[in-house]
């Protein structure tokens, strides 16, 4: 009688990846975003920045990233904050703890949550664009 072997593969759900998967230039969104005059609810530190689609332990994570500021010389090195954008009130606020200032303050975590939630969604929308897809002002 032979003997069969089991091989245990990961478990990868619809839309995931691996654990240590290492995106392709095809899988990484990018929006620039900015603060409008009439805007009270935006809810980072600084008017501008990118909006990315990103991979993160094997699922997509929507993050915002700060520009470079406009009052920085051109030769000074620029260190980018970034901060996962979302409703998960862990992620929000365990995994936003080192670069948390660039989140304008906020009351509570709720408010935050609050605050980012719109981003949050624009941001998955980002991420279900097709590779190489060029998104204006307002279409997500």
């Amino acid at each position: 009688m032979m003997a069969e072997m089991a091989v245990a593969m990961p478990l990868v759900l619809a839309g995931e990846q691996g654990l240590f998967h290492l995106p392709k230039p095809g899988e990484v969104r990018f929006q620039a975003i900015s603060r409008e005059d009439h805007e009270t609810d935006w809810p980072f530190s600084v008017d501008d920045g990118l909006l990315a689609c990103v991979w993160s332990a094997g699922q997509k994570v929507v993050m915002f990233f700060e520009n470079r500021p406009k009052d920085l010389d051109a030769g000074e090195p620029f260190q980018p904050r970034g901060v996962i954008v979302t409703t998960d009130p862990m992620q929000l606020t365990l995994g936003n703890m080192a670069n948390r200032a660039l989140f304008k303050p906020s009351a509570s975590v709720e408010e935050r949550m609050r605050l980012v939630a719109p981003f949050a969604a624009l941001g998955q929308r980002l991420c279900d664009q097709p590779a190489g897809a060029r998104v204006g002002h307002g279409e997500l």
